[in-house]
């Protein structure tokens, strides 16, 4: 079997025997499924199904044999097995860059790491050891819009299937986002309880939290409030220094914004509306 199967993804309306249905479908074609997950949201009465086969698949026949067995309006879509193109911007924080470079380069992610765009310079001797393009577009004396100007000219030599904001402390206009809509995946801080504004870690050592987490989200126009993807938390005690916290932060952060690129880049997420449906 390749080590990216090919992939199945259905979203249609729900109704009774539509797992039935497609494996027969896939069964008359000698496909052999090697995995496969479904859910129901009973709220919207949609039905999610994401399979793994270990053939290649005649995608335009059976593409028409299950759109004539499901509902009407049935999304059927046959992702590509190849490397996801993706660009990374950063800004000067090198923990959750480093670590996607990392695993790029021991082919941990199925991608390929076209460039790194920044608006500062200090990460480009991190990023060029890596032998990965690296992009320094000053902000500093433009406006949002011209900045962004700059950023787009670059990318369109790239074409990114997908952008990482791997710790990029620079909102983005509704412009640009509305450009890569369910593109454009972000990590952040997340405390219980949450603080915002400056010195996150400070306030939440000063609250004496004892957790911790992050979160990785697609981006859209409203602020760190996209459909989230992956989740997670770092017990923290009374010992924990601010430093230890933002140490601690940091480790939480990569992990979970790896583990969210690698759930898209794998096409593990459906989105339902402003949730998620995640297949692990």
């Amino acid at each position: 079997m390749p080590d990216y199967p090919q992939i199945i993804l259905i979203e249609c309306p729900d109704r009774k025997g539509l797992i039935h249905a497609v494996t027969d479908v896939l069964l008359r074609h000698g496909v052999n499924i090697v995995q496969n997950n479904e859910f129901v949201d009973h709220n919207s009465g949609r039905f999610y199904m994401r399979t793994a086969a270990e053939h290649t698949i005649e995608q335009s026949r059976v593409a028409g044999e299950l759109q004539a067995v499901l509902p009407p309006g049935a999304s059927v879509r046959f992702p590509t097995c190849e490397k996801r193109r993706i660009v990374i911007f950063a800004t000067k924080e090198y923990h959750c860059l480093g670590d996607l470079l990392l695993r790029h380069a021991f082919g941990d992610l199925n991608a390929e790491i076209r460039a790194v765009i920044s608006n500062h310079a200090e990460l480009g001797d991190l990023v060029r050891r890596f032998d990965v393009p690296y992009h320094h577009i000053r902000h500093e004396g433009k406006t949002r819009a011209q900045h962004e100007a700059e950023i787009l000219a670059e990318l369109a030599r790239y074409d990114p299937e997908y952008i990482i904001l791997a710790k990029y402390m620079r909102v983005l206009t509704a412009d640009f986002i509305n450009r890569f809509p369910s593109r454009m995946i972000n990590i952040h801080h997340s405390f219980l309880p949450a603080f915002t504004g400056a010195s996150p870690y400070r306030q939440a050592y000063e609250r004496g939290v004892k957790i911790i987490g992050a979160t990785a989200h697609f981006v859209t126009e409203k602020l760190d409030e996209g459909p989230i993807i992956a989740q997670g938390i770092l017990p923290v005690a009374h010992t924990y220094t601010v430093e230890d916290m933002i140490r601690a932060g940091r480790d939480v952060e990569k992990s979970v914004l790896a583990r969210a690129v690698k759930l898209v880049l794998d096409e593990r997420v459906f989105l339902c509306g402003q949730r998620t449906i995640i297949f692990e």
